[in-house]
């Protein structure tokens, strides 16, 4: 592949202090596993947040809970990962970014598909086969056509009473002619049964996605969160 002179980085959105430290947390692990990549965060008050943890603090006007869908768009660099706060980077993921080098945008299926609220219709009835896709693990090109497609994307969101922001995404994305890769699991792992059957000719663990990486909800992980730590990729 030819070099590429595109700025690379990862961008967290965070609102409320919670989230801002829980933001922190999952940097301080991406700083571990991949400590050349810039680090941005998007919050609305970064009071408690560490010197030197991210490259640039930009603060958020008009916060709400899907802040997300307004910034993401926004960011400073040519080929952007966006994380979810509550997760955690376990392995090198540095070469994510050679994806956008062929395609738009680069997500994981959704994992609990058959929810109701996960298989919502929006507008259009889309196959099954399509489902949802995770918007919490979110790597992308800032090209015009996908910048294009986030700002509908917002728009869709605030004209919208959808619980989940990923509803009126997956119509956007199937209607589209972005070019879309999806991630493989262990890039964005939802649950922790996964690590306990996976072996290591399988897939190798990258990135955690949990719920009880939120708020300081992480003590009954902390023996496998431990493990993985010491895990050579």
């Amino acid at each position: 592949m030819p070099e590429t002179t595109d700025t690379r980085g990862v961008i967290y959105v965070a609102t409320g202090a919670a989230y801002v430290t829980d933001a922190c947390a999952s940097a301080r692990t991406l700083r571990e596993a991949s400590p050349g990549i810039e680090i941005d965060l998007y919050c609305d008050a970064a009071d408690g947040v560490e010197d030197g943890l991210f490259d640039k603090i930009h603060i958020i006007e008009n916060p709400h809970k899907r802040s997300k869908v307004d910034y993401i768009w926004q960011t400073r660099f040519d080929r952007a990962l966006f994380l979810d706060n509550d997760t955690r980077i376990v392995a090198d993921i540095s070469n994510l970014f050679d994806l956008l080098d062929r395609f738009d945008l680069c997500l994981a299926h959704a994992h609990s598909r058959e929810r109701p609220s996960t298989n919502q219709t929006w507008r259009t009835e889309i196959p099954s086969c399509f489902p949802q896709l995770n918007s919490g693990v979110f790597l992308f090109r800032r090209s015009e056509a996908v910048v294009a497609m986030f700002r509908e994307w917002a728009d869709a969101y605030h004209a919208n009473d959808f619980a989940r922001d990923q509803v009126t995404l997956r119509e956007l994305i199937w209607l589209s002619d972005l070019r879309l890769f999806v991630l493989p699991p262990e890039y964005n792992i939802r649950y922790p049964k996964y690590l306990e059957v996976w072996d290591d000719n399988e897939a190798h663990p990258k990135i955690l996605h949990y719920p009880e990486f939120t708020s300081g909800r992480t003590g009954k992980l902390r023996h496998a969160w431990n493990k993985l730590r010491g895990r050579k990729d």
